[in-house]
């Protein structure tokens, strides 16, 4: 049985610095001699409360030698919000443990929890993961919204013919549906705003992720939980048993659950999931990878949406230019699959900084896609066991339009700037 907690301690909490802090008021509040464990809890809230505010996805709370820091998440790049001197560290920790149900006397295993939290009359699950370094116990809290912010497709991004391509896979009563790329870069939303647009009395929709990152009326969710054996592939089976006509699978994780998940689109299932490849083409190499048989990927697969996430140049403060002969020449050489879609004087935009953007010179996020929709040519390279060179040879005969042309459309409208694109993507061989 675990021992009873000790009280918190009580603690000093003054501010050290707030290097470009959204936390004024807060820093102000702070400089109180002596708190207790309430109002630590009040310092945790208010830690949450501004990451919400400035749309931030990760709270990271990283033990120093001689201070703590706090850094916030925001539009995928990490930004230091403000430091605490060290004596708040442990009252603040014993506080994160208490609220997300976790040991307060393991200070040298990595623990994971959750606390409920609600900001302005919004729900937000808060992810809680601590592991021990050689300066102390290191927080990230990631934040859930529960109610995720309605989008449609061509917000995201995924206009034309992509948008044509996602809107006819996902009409299909069977098949499946892939979201490709790396952590970060956007899959479950584009997922969700699939459900969104399916989501209707006639049907039955369930979905099991780790973690539930949205909460759809109408939609179950069920959440992955390794400690009652509620795996992937467990949750899936279960779900088959329920009469689905759609299932979300938050992420394809290994053999077992990538077997179930094309069975489950094979027998009258329109079943939507993710995976972690660079592109559109080489999903299917990764699926042969996991056991399955390359004739079942080719019959059951039927788009892939590869995609990025890149800063959006914010819309108050960007500059025009026009593009050089030197800095052409620069990117030819560095990145010459971007250089050749530009000419010289060619208006662009750059970012700058005003207090919109706190200096930064971006706001917001925009996405690139890469929509690859499985047509009867694909479907016979792929059953002949063709290479990933084959498949792309076919792909672009088919009109594939690269995660990089879409950053080029982008840059063009004046969304993007070419830096961003160059951050976010690399040069296919």
């Amino acid at each position: 049985m675990e021992p009873a907690p000790a009280p918190a301690p009580k603690t000093h909490i003054p501010v050290v610095a707030e290097p470009e802090s959204p936390l004024e008021e807060f820093v102000e509040q702070a400089t109180s001699p002596v708190v207790d464990t309430q109002d630590v809890g009040k310092v945790l809230e208010t830690l949450v409360k501004k990451a919400f505010e400035a749309k931030s996805s990760d709270i990271h709370i990283e033990p120093m030698e001689k201070n703590l820091v706090v850094r916030y998440r925001v539009d995928g790049l990490l930004r230091e919000a403000f430091f605490f001197e060290k004596t708040l560290e442990e009252a603040l920790l014993f506080k994160i443990k208490v609220e997300a149900q976790i040991r307060t006397d393991e200070h040298f295993a990595p623990q994971d929890g959750k606390i409920r939290f609600t900001i302005d009359g919004v729900k937000i699950d808060a992810r809680i993961s601590i592991i021990p370094t050689t300066k102390g116990e290191k927080v990230v809290i990631r934040l859930l919204a529960q109610q995720g912010k309605g989008l449609s497709l061509e917000e995201l991004g995924i206009i034309g013919a992509d948008f044509e391509k996602v809107t006819k896979s996902y009409n299909k009563p069977y098949g499946m549906i892939l979201a490709v790329g790396p952590t970060g870069s956007g899959k479950t939303t584009t997922l969700y705003t699939i459900l969104k647009n399916l989501n209707s009395r006639e049907r039955n929709i369930t979905t099991i992720e780790d973690p539930v990152e949205y909460d759809i009326d109408g939609v179950n969710h069920i959440q992955v939980n390794v400690k009652a054996n509620m795996t992937f592939a467990n949750g899936l089976r279960s779900i088959l048993r329920q009469d689905p006509d759609i299932v979300m699978v938050g992420e394809i994780r290994d053999s077992e659950t990538a077997r179930i998940a094309i069975n489950a689109a094979m027998t009258g299932h329109l079943v939507l999931s993710t995976l972690h490849t660079n592109d559109s083409v080489t999903t299917v190499p990764r699926l042969v990878d996991m056991g399955i048989e390359p004739y079942l990927v080719a019959s059951t697969v039927n788009v892939i949406v590869a995609q990025r996430l890149t800063r959006r140049l914010c819309e108050k403060c960007k500059q025009q230019y026009k593009l050089d002969q030197a800095t052409l020449d620069h990117l030819q050489k560095i990145r010459p699959d971007i250089a050749s879609s530009f000419v010289v004087g060619e208006p662009l935009y750059m970012k700058n900084g005003c207090n919109v953007c706190n200096d930064i010179g971006y706001k917001g996020r925009v996405g690139l896609y890469e929509v690859l929709e499985v047509t009867e040519g694909l479907r016979k390279v792929i059953s002949e066991k063709g290479t990933v060179d084959d498949l792309f040879r076919e792909a672009k005969k088919l009109g594939l339009r690269l995660i990089v042309s879409s950053g080029i459309e982008k840059i063009k409208a004046g969304l993007i700037d070419i830096e961003e694109l160059m951050r976010v993507t690399t040069m296919r061989e």
